[in-house]
């Protein structure tokens, strides 16, 4: 049904595109250094801090009475590091209500603020102080390095503003760091003419935990994008120099992975997505210490490290030093591709997608004008198409009312750490209710299309071109939106191509194989992230849920991903038939065509010779 050469030919534009995309490659910034020696932070000072504030508040859920009792003292010690006047710091304390891993919580962010000399756009530093598990040392070092910067800064004459931040909600959710991206006017004073426009943000997590992981600078936001390059190398560098150790970076398949989904369980993601250019700096990596301590700490085992928590809170010194004493840094979330030592622009992405998905829709658009010409039903088969997405829709939906009525506790808006809210009793009963609600669902989509008349066995031909023109559709509007997120349909429109070609069409195994080689990106992202976070199989789904119950996945963005779902099941029941027979005759609206005519060749030479012919 598909024309061959015409779907070659369009491959053209991606090899031009290609080579614009080689041509638009650029250099990395280079990252800020500062001449100021860090070795004011005194690392057994801040240990020691450390210490005190784990015995004294081993319980710190938010919004909990420890955890209030932490913000008290925590502003008291800010407080006492005298007022501006004196060069140290104007406390205030801000109570709000947010999502946690408890449910809503009245919670509480204490902020101090030291006016640098010029009007310069402040440096932000937050660090979480509440936990999932008691004790939690590693999670608590953030606020230890925090006290200890601002006895720092205290004695040091700044030209930008610092803003130090000590926030609730950070062991799930993020509420207090969403809430300070939301209400920067509230900081800055007079700064940057009061606009609450901030430099940058550095969020402390684990800085003294024993467990190493990759990269330690944390830039991906919970929005489309990352932070700036020079925001993240500036950092990197500072740790580099101070701690002797490599603080790795993102790689490409990790920058590709979250651009394509973004996804962050760090504070640095929630500032991010309200516009803030943050990072986090954590020795334990993206998913943080909890995975792999707090069965530790349930027994009073958890390793921290004197020498860790002096090495990265220099770092982070030297780092604001560096931001102090240079222009601002890019408010532009950084949306390339870092490859290698070069940056690909997301502009040139956006041509590579586009053109790499054109063959399939000039094929699927001919193919569709071959069809309509034979009159074949391809719009009872695209709605067919449509349909097989009703139960995954009904899934999304039940998880939206679930989160609504409150039924599964706690269901922050942002992604949670599966360690804060583990697969137990209560997870498994909500994706056992999921999992229930969608054979449910297929149980009814079978009467449905009995109901319809549309038939238990789809029409090889007609449904597949129709998958893929549903498939194609879906595919464009993504790329609008983003073009990385397209990249995970590209694979399924040019192997689901062969699905639609009754002669091109291989048996059902085969057939099986190119449904599951069109669905392989999608399962590596997901496969990439479980393996990030420390998820099983469980736990994939529970959080699946949870991004669905408390509105992280919206509503028209369920609508999209049940769509392509709904692909899938067509692509997959489609395979699943034995392909057609071969057959020299052709059907049009139920009539055999026994003779030579439109559907067959009828020109000269079809019955024999001619007469200009025999002549020669």
């Amino acid at each position: 049904m598909f024309n061959g050469r015409l779907y070659r030919a369009a491959f053209v534009p991606f090899l031009f595109a290609l080579a614009v995309a080689a041509f638009s490659l650029g250099g990395r910034p280079t990252p800020l250094s500062s001449t100021l020696a860090p070795d004011a932070f005194e690392g057994s000072r801040a240990f020691a801090e450390l210490n005190s504030l784990a015995g004294a508040f081993p319980d710190r859920r938010p919004g909990s009475q420890g955890d209030d009792a932490l913000a008290a003292r925590i502003g008291r010690t800010l407080g006492g590091l005298g007022g501006m006047a004196g060069g140290g710091f104007s406390v205030h304390t801000v109570h709000f209500h947010g999502q946690t891993i408890d449910g809503e919580r009245s919670l509480t962010s204490v902020i101090a603020q030291r006016p640098g000399s010029t009007d310069a756009t402040p440096i932000v530093i937050v660090a979480h102080r509440d936990a999932a598990a008691r004790g939690s040392l590693a999670e608590l070092s953030g606020t230890a390095a925090l006290l200890e910067l601002a006895r720092v800064f205290a004695a040091r004459e700044t030209k930008r503003t610092i803003v130090l931040v000590s926030s609730s909600g950070g062991s799930g959710g993020d509420a207090g760091a969403a809430r300070l991206a939301g209400e920067r006017s509230e900081i800055g004073g007079t700064a940057a003419g009061g606009s609450g426009q901030l430099d940058a943000a550095i969020a402390l997590g684990d800085l003294a935990g024993t467990r190493t992981r990759r990269p330690i600078v944390v830039p991906y936001s919970d929005g489309f994008g990352s932070a700036p390059l020079e925001l993240q190398r500036t950092v990197a560098d500072a740790i580099t120099h101070q701690t002797g150790a490599d603080p790795g970076g993102p790689s490409a398949l990790g920058q590709l992975v979250h651009l394509m989904f973004p996804l962050a369980v760090g504070e640095q993601g929630a500032l991010e997505a309200g516009g803030v250019p943050a990072v986090l700096v954590q020795v334990s990596g993206e998913a943080g210490p909890a995975a792999a301590s707090v069965s530790r700490a349930h027994h009073g085992q958890e390793q921290v490290s004197a020498t860790r928590l002096e090495g990265y809170g220099r770092a982070v010194l030297s780092a604001v030093d560096a931001l102090d004493s240079s222009p601002d840094i890019s408010q532009a979330m950084d949306t390339g591709l870092q490859l290698q030592r070069k940056t690909l622009p997301a502009w040139a992405v956006r041509l590579l997608v586009i053109t790499l998905m054109l063959p399939a829709l000039i094929a699927a658009a001919d193919g569709l004008a071959r069809l309509r010409r034979r009159r074949r039903p391809v719009g009872r088969w695209t709605l067919w198409t449509l349909s097989c997405g009703l139960p995954f829709f009904s899934c999304a939906l039940f998880a939206y009312l679930l989160g609504g009525l409150g039924i599964l506790g706690a269901a922050p808006s942002l992604p949670v750490l599966p360690s804060a809210l583990p697969f137990g009793g209560k997870g498994a009963t909500a994706v056992v209710a999921v999992g229930l609600t969608f054979a449910l669902a297929w149980l009814l989509w079978v009467a449905l299309v009995r109901r319809l008349g549309w038939g238990e066995r789809p029409d090889p031909e007609v449904a597949g071109l129709s998958l893929l023109l549903v498939a194609l559709v879906i595919g464009l509007l993504v790329w609008a939106v983003n073009p990385y997120t397209a990249l995970l349909l590209a694979p399924a429109l040019h192997l689901w191509l062969l699905l639609a070609s009754p002669e091109l069409r291989p048996r059902r195994a085969g057939s099986l194989a190119l449904v599951a080689l069109g669905v392989l990106p999608l399962a590596l992202l997901i496969a990439f992230y479980a393996h990030q976070l420390g998820l099983g199989a469980g736990g994939v789904a529970w959080m699946g849920v949870l991004m669905l119950a408390g509105g992280h996945v919206g509503f028209a963005a369920a609508i999209v991903w049940s769509a392509a779902f709904g692909c899938v099941a067509a692509a997959s029941i489609l395979a699943a038939q034995p392909p057609p027979a071969p057959t020299e005759t052709h059907a049009v609206e139920g009539i055999e065509v026994t003779i030579r005519g439109p559907m067959s060749y009828a020109g000269p030479g079809s019955l024999g010779g001619t007469e200009s012919a025999l002549r020669r």
